[in-house]
């Protein structure tokens, strides 16, 4: 991903040890920037020119029945597969999109259209449970159609409201059908929409011919979850060619929401610009992505390090105890030192656990903020996971240290998305020491 696409993103906000407020940095600290699920019984595809175009770093779930909407092709393994990868196994005990400490391991989900219904069945309960965790560790969300559906909290007939156990509800609210199958909406952008940062939409705010086909809207009356943003709402006025099952006009085709600060921002979208290849239906997905990705959660501090003691992050996703819990490939945990006014030094060591000496960890500090490697002030990036940092006059307040693991897994394209190989043995995370003595 260039970082210029994304520099405009809205700094966040992180509570520090002494009940401050400084700004941070909600772009980086992940392994990659978009996570398509393309599994059971949705569209099994993950070239989405919007992303491409964006240079967004991707990896994807695809079924075997690859680009095949025949459901009786699915079997066990699939279902096996599917579980184990977002839900955790013994080698990935937290599963693909969540660090050990059950951080985001992605910035961003996107999920395709399909049957929302059958996919959420098929996912499991753990596998579910992984991606409501997701968002609320801070994790985005893009979903269309199915993944619109999927990502409330239920579904609005004529008459009666269901809340469906097999949703997400990501965003608390229900949604409904529009009826309108295999035909095209032309959509208006809401005046105040966020992701009018990203595109203008030819200056009418208006994306015409978006290909529908069993979407939905969302339910207004009904639960409206407060903070709710509208983006854009179907335009079908005059409209002969269109027998909805019910009125549509100028209801809430995509609309996000963000629950808190240190969450992610759900986007849930009614029809299908995801895979179109240019133009303002290109455009808006793109900008679907970009302000879905802005909305990251706040960083979060593991905590304070106290001179002279050593800290163990020794813990394991099991143990849930996050803020001793070992780290993961390219995830940086964020610590901060409160240094005197007389200090004359400050002496920085990281260390791993027996055992664990062939990972590359770094260790970085930083006096403004949290220390990532392209703004950190001290740094030390040697090979291996035995680090040293020495600050010879260092200014009084707050000091803020980070570690940085560079040890990461391979990757292999098949038909079946993104599989790993080479350094599993990451995935469950790298336990260290860290200790701070101000002199």
């Amino acid at each position: 991903m260039k970082k210029s696409m994304l520099s405009f993103a809205a700094l966040a906000f992180a509570a520090v040890t002494s009940g401050t407020l400084v700004a941070q940095d909600n772009t980086q600290g992940y392994y990659k920037d978009l996570f398509v699920d393309g599994g059971i019984n949705l569209t099994s595809d993950d070239k989405l020119p919007a992303a491409q175009k964006l240079e967004l770093h991707t990896e994807s779930f695809l079924c075997s029945p690859h680009k095949s909407q025949d459901t009786t092709a699915y079997n066990a393994a699939d279902t096996l597969f599917q579980r184990t990868l977002i839900g955790g196994y013994v080698f990935d005990e937290n599963g693909i999109l969540l660090y050990p400490d059950g951080a985001p391991r992605f910035r961003c989900i996107f999920m395709n259209g399909g049957s929302a219904g059958a996919h959420g069945r098929s996912l499991g309960a753990e596998a579910r449970n992984a991606i409501r965790d997701f968002v609320r560790a801070g994790g985005s969300y893009v979903g269309s159609c199915a993944g619109m559906f999927i990502g409330s909290k239920g579904v609005k007939g004529d008459s009666l409201v269901k809340y469906t156990a097999n949703y997400l509800g990501i965003w608390p609210g229900y949604t409904i059908s529009t009826g309108v199958k295999k035909n095209r909406m032309d959509l208006v952008i809401e005046k105040k929409a966020g992701i009018l940062r990203y595109a203008d939409f030819g200056g009418d705010h208006r994306v015409d011919s978006v290909y529908h086909n069993g979407g939905g809207f969302a339910v207004t009356g009904i639960d409206w979850p407060e903070g709710t943003e509208i983006l854009a709402r179907y335009d079908v006025a005059g409209r002969t060619d269109l027998t909805p099952a019910r009125d549509i006009q100028m209801q809430p085709a995509i609309w996000g929401w963000k629950e808190n600060e240190h969450t992610g921002r759900v986007i849930l979208c009614g029809s299908h610009p995801e895979f179109v290849k240019d133009g303002e239906r290109r455009d808006l997905e793109q900008s679907l992505f970009l302000y879905a990705m802005e909305g990251n959660g706040t960083p979060r501090l593991k905590g304070e390090l106290l001179s002279g003691q050593t800290r163990q992050m020794y813990c394991t996703t099991a143990d849930r105890t996050p803020a001793f819990t070992r780290i993961g490939d390219r995830q940086y945990h964020h610590f901060a030192l409160q240094v005197p006014k007389d200090a004359s030094r400050v002496t920085i060591t990281l260390n791993p656990k027996e055992g664990w000496g062939d990972f590359d960890l770094y260790l970085m500090a930083n006096n403004e903020r949290f220390a990532y490697q392209d703004n950190a002030q001290y740094k030390s990036a040697e090979p291996g996971a035995e680090q040293k940092l020495t600050i010879e006059k260092p200014r009084q307040g707050t000091l803020y240290v980070s570690v940085f693991c560079n040890t990461t897994v391979d990757t292999v394209e098949t038909a079946w998305g993104t599989q790993y190989a080479g350094r599993l043995d990451v995935l469950n995370g790298v336990p260290y020491n860290i200790t701070a003595v101000v002199e």
